[in-house]
């Protein structure tokens, strides 16, 4: 009997350790590691049918591996790529936010010159004719002006506008005093007294005050979307690190040396490896949230008292007042002028038979709404504001957001699944390190990646003080003052 017990134990036994002899036969194959390589378009030239010793591997578990040393660097080259790209794709909505968003204020504004330029001519030509038409070159070059100052020209354009006026000023009386001889001289000598004259009356002052405000926020604001932009794009491909790198690598691919592909990281250890990753980065972001903050002041600016499209669209019905008001009082400023100047030489009979009304022989009438232009590039300022001010304030904390928009759930890592159906680094598990906080010297201790807090990366410092000299042009717009930008229309 007792023979016999034996003999069933004996048997038992050797039925159990085959059964797990054929478990752990089963765990150490490597065949779904070999379809997950080929769905995934590697082309190694071996890959284990079968676990092998890992004391070759640098990156990922050295036991009983799936991976040759040919998979690992690939892996690593891979891991390299995989970042990059995701990168560009968690960035990509940014990026284009701000590259379309620039390109369509700078084409609204640019046409809202033309059509306003046209227009003034349009109407000048069809009120004063031939006076009008030998003298645009002074209207053109008030518009060449204002282009050259938009698109980043060393124009100051308080002085612009000055010389605009004086410039009129010495054609018009050219014009109403037909009968003299004006010369260069006695012009110069005329523009002395422009202030005192104020031959357009309140015109000037006015029309300078709502000009410059309006030009300077525009031009800052375009120039803040284009800052976005760069730093965004710029920022986007900053390369990894090679401790980075190794993180990712072991992160992504090292479940395929463990033979088990299709296992994504654990949510926490994948915000590890992307806050330690993207450190920098993270950095940032506080002067990102500032700038953003200065744009939405200066939006603010555009779609009030600093409305560019409600500046430019009645321009010509503003100089043709200024005009019609030296007209009416052409007498007296001729009088104060020869009281100032002397009295020019006459010209003779022939142009002195001229009277005024030869010169200025219609009154200005405005364009009747229906004749007004369409507004600029199929749309209005303010729509046009409230759709970057949407797009901006969702920009904000992008940067420090980064890390969390990285780890796509299903893609990068195992997302709702329990604790113990994830990679944690080393196997299937928990993973119990506590998720660092962002930026660079919180990455001290940071369990996934070595990061140097004591060198901050030169690339992204660069980006940072770019956003701060933006900010600051910002907020001086906001206040209607002018920070000359490096002169970027030559």
């Amino acid at each position: 009997m007792k023979m016999y017990v034996c003999t069933f134990t004996i048997i038992c036994t050797f039925s159990v350790l085959s059964v797990a002899a054929r478990a752990d036969f089963k765990a150490r194959n490597c065949s779904e590691v070999r379809e997950a390589c080929v769905t995934k378009g590697f082309g190694f030239a071996h890959v284990p049918l079968q676990e092998i010793p890992g004391e070759h591997l640098r990156v990922c578990p050295q036991g009983n591996t799936c991976c040759t040393q040919e998979m690992e660097d690939k892996f690593g080259q891979q891991s390299k790529e995989d970042f990059d790209n995701l990168i560009g794709e968690t960035s990509h909505e940014l990026r284009s936010t701000f590259v379309s968003r620039h390109q369509r204020f700078d084409e609204f504004f640019l046409e809202l010159l033309e059509n306003t330029e046209r227009s003034l001519n349009e109407m000048f030509v069809r009120t004063y004719g031939k006076p009008y038409m030998q003298n645009s070159e002074v209207f053109e070059n008030l518009f060449a002006e204002l282009k050259r100052y938009y698109t980043g020209g060393n124009v100051n354009l308080e002085e612009m506008l000055n010389d605009f006026w004086s410039r009129l000023l010495e054609r018009m009386f050219t014009l109403l005093n037909s009968q003299y001889i004006i010369t260069e001289d006695y012009l110069e000598c005329i523009s002395k007294y422009t202030d005192q004259l104020k031959p357009f009356g309140d015109v000037p002052r006015k029309l300078k005050a709502q000009v410059t405000r309006a030009f300077i926020a525009a031009r800052t604001f375009v120039q803040g979307l284009s800052v976005g932009r760069e730093v965004a794009m710029r920022v986007s491909k900053v390369s990894s690190t090679p401790a980075c790198t190794r993180a990712l690598t072991k992160m992504l691919y090292c479940p395929f040396c463990q033979g088990m592909p299709a296992v994504k990281a654990c949510k926490n250890y994948c915000l590890n490896v992307m806050k330690g990753c993207l450190a920098n980065q993270a950095d940032l972001d506080p002067e990102w949230n500032l700038y953003i903050d200065a744009m939405l002041l200066v939006a603010q600016r555009l779609e009030g008292p600093f409305n560019i499209e409600s500046v430019m669209e009645p321009i010509d019905v503003k100089i043709s007042e200024a005009i019609m008001n030296m007209q009416d009082n052409s007498a007296q400023v001729s009088y104060r002028v020869f009281q100032g100047c002397g009295q020019p030489k006459p010209a003779g009979m022939t142009r002195s038979a001229r009277g005024v009304s030869d010169v200025f022989n219609a009154r200005f009438r405005p364009y009747s709404p229906e004749e007004r232009p369409t507004t600029a590039a199929g749309t209005s300022l303010d729509r046009l504001v409230v759709d970057i001010k949407e797009k901006l304030k969702l920009s904000k904390k992008f940067w420090s957001n980064l890390p969390e928009a990285m780890c796509v759930e299903d893609k990068v890592t195992a997302g709702n699944a329990s604790d113990e159906e994830c990679w944690n680094g080393h196997t299937k598990g928990s993973y119990f390190p506590e998720v660092q906080k962002d930026g660079l010297t919180n990455q001290l201790n940071n369990p996934e990646v070595g990061v140097d807090i004591t060198r901050p990366d030169t690339f992204i410092r660069q980006q940072i003080m770019a956003l701060r000299v933006m900010t600051n042009k910002l907020k001086n717009a906001y206040n209607g003052n002018d920070i000359y930008f490096q002169d970027s229309s030559k």
